[in-house]
């Protein structure tokens, strides 16, 4: 049976440390492991590296840290939508490595199948390709990307039972799953934790023996990052 918290902050209190690396699940503002941010953010450790697609937006998600300068690098994928990103990266405060979303999302694959490396065309003849090794199969140039793993991968489902096996509930799968079999620890945030049994072993997502940590979170926030609405018609 995996640990069960009410709050992110007993979770992790015992675990972070300054200077630790961070794989933090979610696509855009979808499937964020938000109240385990906020967790970090009151324990205030400081130097992180974090491992996620995006970063979040101006107060919301990763980039709540960025605000309070407690990620020292980023390994991103698209970070378009958070100015304080921007203005800290330009101005040489932060550290940050840019990687195609496919590659990224291979790399912690790799890093939690326990692959060191693969090869890809991705990047190839671009500043992605830059200190890379590069080789040709078949006549075909391919660079080597090296996986990622992380000290703790924090995730968000929709529900887990006793013994740590997850459900997502449809785009939350993102990223979540294969950065948590890529950390050291896992700590996964699930709106409720369900008996033995409940789950049809066809429909868990991601196995508990990738699990560590369970935070039980009823009522996430649900936001959404672009509101696109109809002009209304006149009549």
């Amino acid at each position: 049976m995996k640990p069960i918290y009410s709050d992110a902050t007993s979770a992790l209190s015992d675990i972070l440390a300054d200077g630790m690396t961070l794989m933090v699940g979610g696509f855009g503002l979808c499937g964020i492991p938000e109240k385990s941010i906020l967790a970090i953010e009151a324990l205030g450790v400081r130097d992180l590296t974090c491992i996620s697609n995006n970063a979040g937006v101006d107060g919301i998600g990763l980039g709540r840290l960025l605000r309070t300068r407690q990620v020292r690098k980023m390994i991103s994928s698209y970070v378009g939508e958070n100015k304080e990103f921007e203005r800290q990266y330009l101005a040489g405060e932060l550290e940050l490595e840019f990687c195609p979303q496919g590659t990224l999302a291979e790399r912690c694959r790799a890093g939690g199948a326990g692959i060191p490396a693969f090869f890809t065309r991705t990047g190839v003849g671009t500043v992605v390709a830059e200190g890379k090794e590069v080789r040709e199969f078949g006549g075909v140039a391919y660079i080597m990307e090296e996986a990622l793993r992380a000290d703790i991968s924090l995730i968000r489902a929709w529900r887990a039972d006793a013994a740590g096996n997850i459900q997502f509930r449809k785009t939350a799968r993102n990223f979540n799953h294969p950065m948590a079999t890529a950390g050291a620890l896992c700590v996964a945030e699930v709106e409720e934790v369900v008996p033995l049994g409940t789950i049809d072993p066809d429909a868990v997502h991601l196995p508990g023996i990738f699990v560590d940590r369970l935070i039980v979170d009823p009522t996430p926030a649900k936001h959404i990052e672009f509101r696109t609405v109809r002009k209304r018609e006149a009549t």
